[in-house]
């Protein structure tokens, strides 16, 4: 993983065509704006990461470690 320190109005680049910047700081939250094309999927991280359950003969199947708690 590479690891870089941005200051606020400070950016990096990926590739050709994507542009993160760093909008703001506050505490312990940091604003970020991202400049892509439109065919360049951007989301965050833990709306991807939601657990799919299968039901199977009445039982529903979690992934496993993917349980409720």
């Amino acid at each position: 993983m590479l690891i870089l320190t941005r200051r606020i109005d400070e950016s990096l680049v990926i590739g050709d065509d994507v542009t993160i910047t760093i909008l703001g700081i506050k505490g312990n939250q940091v604003r970020i704006g991202v400049a892509a094309p439109k065919d360049v999927a951007v989301h965050r991280e833990e709306l991807s990461e939601k657990p799919t359950t299968v039901p199977i003969g009445g039982y529903t199947a979690h992934p496993r470690g993917k349980e409720p708690k």
